[in-house]
């Protein structure tokens, strides 16, 4: 038995709906890896239960699977607003959330979030951030302009598989590049409280002040 293994069987179940999503983006979608996962999953559900959002943003909802974790955290009346920037995902994220126990606490959005949030005029006490690497730094001004005071950021993919660790060179590729400005840029920032989780792929918690 692996740690991953141990640590699987030590936590919450994967409910059926969230295992056959899982199952089918490992069937039908390019980079599967991309999906959330079931500890993680379960991690963002706990982290919507104890923070108690009632508005949380996602920048890149791939299939859909974290969004549902999210969704699942959310106390009566909260609502997730999610984008996802590539509209050939559509046709298969839009049934998997629509058909989902939670369809009525999300709002699936396709198209840039960097364009679209600031024209809705609201307000967010939590945001998932996972969407293009390249454009982390983007996201986080934005999202910081229009979360509130005690708000809470969740960026994924902080480390990067080690990359954050490799010297600077001409070979690294704008993704690893995109993910070093913005760790550094968090770590400086004295607008928030921050701390990076090893978990899986790296999850930085950032809290605005």
């Amino acid at each position: 038995m692996t740690l991953d293994e141990y640590i699987l069987g030590h936590i919450d179940p994967e409910n059926d709906y969230l295992k056959a999503l899982y199952r089918a983006t490992h069937v039908k979608l390019l980079r599967p890896r991309m999906a959330s996962g079931h500890l993680q999953g379960r991690m963002l559900k706990m982290f919507v239960e104890m923070i108690r959002p009632q508005t949380v943003l996602e920048i890149g909802t791939y299939s859909g699977y974290s969004a549902l974790c999210l969704a699942e955290g959310l106390a009566e009346g909260g609502m997730l607003h999610t984008f996802e920037i590539n509209d050939e995902q559509e046709d298969f994220t839009r049934p998997w959330l629509e058909q989902s126990p939670w369809a009525d606490k999300i709002t699936f959005h396709i198209g840039d979030a960097l364009e679209l949030v600031p024209q809705m005029g609201l307000r967010f006490d939590l945001a998932f951030v996972d969407g293009d690497k390249r454009r982390y730094i983007d996201y986080y001004e934005m999202v910081l302009e229009h979360l509130n005071p005690g708000g809470y950021i969740i960026a994924d993919n902080t480390l990067w598989d080690g990359h954050v660790l490799e010297a600077e060179t001409h070979y690294t590729d704008r993704q690893t590049l995109g993910i070093k400005a913005f760790n550094d840029l968090v770590a400086k920032d004295s607008r928030v409280e921050k701390v990076i989780l090893p978990l899986r792929d790296g999850l930085t918690i950032i809290r605005k002040l």
